[in-house]
């Protein structure tokens, strides 16, 4: 019996990704720890391994295909004395698909008689997930997935399908067809008529961007945000980073105001440990370490890798492991455990010109710090005279449901005398 290879999940939130390149072809012995395929997930492009001895019966998935749902199969293996004389009669049952087979009534298709006229329908588990909470009635779909299978952008073809036919009138679409919480519901075909005597060029969407869409867009929905605000005077900070860095030339690094912003943000959860949580369902999950997220830009999207223990680090060493984790995002070889995790993130578009910006959370983390860029304004200095400084300004964003607003305070002010007064964060 042929054994199916499965796409695999290779990150917790992974459900569909791209299988870029095929490592074997039909006929190739495989054993375990033999590389099968490389696939590309909306963070990163990873190699897949054979778990199991056999021989490639056949390659379901052609290399290049986008949307590959996870768990459903991408190849069937066999073993070595099934080569020769091995015929399936129906390759389109196979064990995994026997798994899959949701199991109609029989009444029920009588009662259907404009539906397909089976005993079963073969459909992946995300897309059978939607159906269910949708309440789609499955047997009335053709799947495009392999060899006949439900996948979910069938059932994501169905509802545009409904909308549309909805909407007799795309003029008034945009005030009738909205959903109040999910606005990738407008439909299609009116933005088209809306837009009908513009130029435009359509741009295909990417693992990576679907992944931001979904997850940032559900995040502002269901987080309840709050935000705080402050201003750091830049000149003991300025002054550390010269002297830090000049300590540091011999060694021919250099680090920069981000490096010492990361760490001013791990000592301050050490300082303050209850903010050093995650929202967990029923509880809060609260960590001894603190690792450290930053938003790093790549084409198309961005990463956010993690730095763990970042308070027991000193700060070249966290310039050494921020540079390397951003040149691999930007390649896009992170491995997962480098891009999950953390509880609180920093996003720094100062080196932009932006004066001061609201960040939207990134779960599982309980806050993100934006950070502006540095700028002179005028202040009252030390001495109580009106003068001009430098100034950075910082906005710090946070899940209610992990901190309140005199814990983010304190977190806050926590992180801007670290800042102010940088020599507690020595060694470097």
């Amino acid at each position: 019996m042929a054994i199916e290879i499965l796409m695999p999940a290779l990150s917790p939130t992974m459900e569909e990704g791209t299988l870029t390149k095929w490592f074997v072809k039909e006929g190739d012995k495989v054993e375990p720890g033999d590389l099968l395929a490389e696939i590309e997930t909306d963070k990163a492009t990873m190699e897949f391994e054979a778990v199991e001895e056999g021989i490639i019966e056949k390659l379901l998935i052609t290399e290049g295909t986008e949307g590959v749902e996870v768990n459903s199969a991408i190849a069937t293996l066999i073993g070595e004395e099934n080569l020769i004389q091995k015929k399936v009669k129906d390759p389109a049952v196979l064990v995994t698909e026997k798994l899959q087979t949701s199991e109609i009534p029989a009444e029920q298709i009588k009662n259907n008689s404009n539906s397909k006229s089976l005993d079963r329908v073969f459909i992946s588990p995300l897309a059978r997930r939607i159906a269910e909470k949708e309440g789609i009635d499955i047997s009335l779909i053709t799947g495009t997935g392999p060899r006949g299978r439900i996948i979910k952008k069938d059932l994501a073809n169905l509802k545009s399908t409904k909308v549309n036919n909805r909407s007799e009138t795309p003029n008034i679409a945009l005030a009738n067809d909205i959903s109040p919480n999910i606005l990738d519901n407008f439909p299609y075909n009116s933005l088209l008529e809306i837009y009908a005597d513009r130029e435009f060029t359509e741009v295909l969407l990417d693992g990576m961007r679907k992944t931001i869409a979904s997850r940032l867009s559900e995040a502002k929905q269901s987080i309840p945000h709050f935000y705080l605000r402050r201003s750091v005077k830049m000149e003991n900070l300025m002054d550390f980073r010269q002297k830090v860095n000049k300590k540091l030339s011999d060694q021919n690094m250099k680090v920069s105001i981000n490096d010492i912003i990361i760490k001013a943000c791990a000592q301050a959860l050490q300082t303050h440990p209850s903010a050093n949580a995650i929202w967990g369902g029923n509880r809060l999950i609260k960590f001894k370490s603190s690792d450290i997220a930053v938003a790093v830009s790549v084409e198309g999207g961005l990463f956010t890798p993690v730095i763990k223990d970042t308070d027991q680090k000193t700060i070249s060493n966290i310039s050494s492991e921020m540079k390397d984790l951003a040149s691999r995002a930007r390649a896009k070889k992170l491995s997962p455990s480098e891009f999950q995790g953390g509880s609180f993130a920093i996003s720094n578009l100062g080196m932009f010109g932006v004066e001061s910006f609201d960040a939207i959370i990134n779960p599982p983390h309980s806050a993100i710090l934006a950070v502006g860029t540095s700028m002179q304004k005028p202040a009252i200095l030390d001495d109580g005279c009106l003068g001009v400084a430098v100034e950075m300004e910082l906005s710090m964003s946070v899940d209610h449901r992990v901190i309140d607003g005199v814990l983010g305070a304190q977190l806050l002010q926590a992180i801007v005398n670290n800042l102010e007064n940088p020599i507690g964060l020595l060694n470097i």
